[in-house]
């Protein structure tokens, strides 16, 4: 299986992140992608390509163009109003307030495009951004064209990120970008299934009213955990996109054979659907060890699960997404690589 990974991506390298209602030092860092991509070479998983450079205009059939320019030009505007260092926004539009006209002051536009104080913004997070999404549309490309399956080795992270919103550590949503190039280039129906131990809010609300990308999600019950507001089993999603949107929350503790079971439902519902292509938003945080997660997932679990992915026999991309257990996440990761081309 080809990995398809960008140094550019360790540029973004977050020191710090409110969390728990405090400052705390960030967890979504570059060893992550390295501690990855260290691994593939080890086990031999296959090679390692640099992304090809997409155009802006694959982004903009997911994202809003003015969220696009507040990201692009983010930093400019930050240090022009005198600040340096990571940014976190303070205040946001909720219920009774606007969002129209579009503020000006950069604290303004910093709370108009987010969703959470807990994803800080640096000097090259536009930049790692691009290139994770870049990562994310070439392994696409390398399925559809022919591929058995591709991984995009994707740092940071993107399935928190809906069309005009970053948080959740994301930025650009790569399996959304992923999964509208597949159907821009002759995908009929494309099943996303997010295995990530929070629940893809930013992937569900962009294809929430659509038939063509069925959209499931295995992950804990936003009742007990981030992004708490989205991931509840009635969203089943709205006009043509009403039974095209699968949550199947689980309880925190959960282990794999409970997980196991909201997988197998999962991958029924796939073979139902007929879908074309699958992308697989791999969150590694159901690991039982991870710090910010609550399953109890084991590492044998994840070759596991790449075996059952296997099964469907559809033409597969792997995104990575979550996993906070930096010692384990090279090895979580590729047993799932592993399992799926071993099956």
């Amino acid at each position: 299986m080809k990995t398809v990974f960008s140094p550019v991506q360790l540029a973004h390298d977050p020191k710090q992140e409110i969390s728990d209602g405090m400052l705390k030092p960030a967890v979504e860092i570059p060893s992550r992608a390295t501690m990855v991509r260290d691994r593939v070479i080890a086990e031999g998983l296959g090679s390692i390509l640099e992304p090809e450079e997409f155009g802006r205009a694959a982004l903009e059939r997911v994202h809003d163009a003015g969220y696009l320019d507040f990201l692009e030009s983010f930093w400019g505007r930050w240090t022009d109003a005198g600040r340096s260092g990571e940014a976190f926004p303070f205040v946001w539009p909720v219920r009774g307030l606007s969002t129209e006209p579009v503020p000006e002051h950069i604290d303004g536009l910093l709370g108009r495009y987010s969703f959470d104080a807990g994803t800080p913004l640096g000097e090259n997070t536009f930049a790692a951004a691009r290139a994770s999404a870049n990562s994310a549309l070439t392994a696409a490309r390398l399925v559809a064209g022919g591929e058995r399956s591709a991984f995009a080795l994707s740092r940071p992270p993107g399935h928190h990120a809906a069309a005009d919103y970053y948080g959740g550590y994301c930025f650009l949503n790569n399996a959304a970008i992923a999964a509208q190039w597949m159907r821009d280039n002759g995908a009929a129906r494309v099943a996303v299934l997010d295995v990530d131990y929070h629940h893809g809010n930013g992937t569900q609300s962009i294809f929430y009213d659509r038939s063509d990308v069925l959209f499931l999600s295995i992950h804990a019950d936003p009742r007990e955990e981030y992004p708490y507001f989205l991931g509840h089993a009635q969203e089943t999603g709205e006009g043509d996109g009403e039974g095209f949107n699968v949550n199947l929350p689980l309880a925190p503790g959960a282990d794999w054979a409970i997980w196991s079971a909201a997988l197998e439902e999962s991958l029924g519902r796939i073979s139902a659907f007929g879908a074309d292509t699958l992308i697989v938003s791999l969150g590694l945080d159901t690991y039982e060890k991870d710090p910010i997660s609550r399953f109890r997932l084991v590492s044998e679990d994840f070759l596991r699960m790449g075996e059952r992915l296997a099964g469907l026999r559809l033409p597969t991309t792997f995104i990575m997404e979550g996993g906070y257990a930096v010692e384990a996440i090279g090895v979580n990761c590729v047993n799932t690589l592993a399992g799926f081309e071993g099956a």
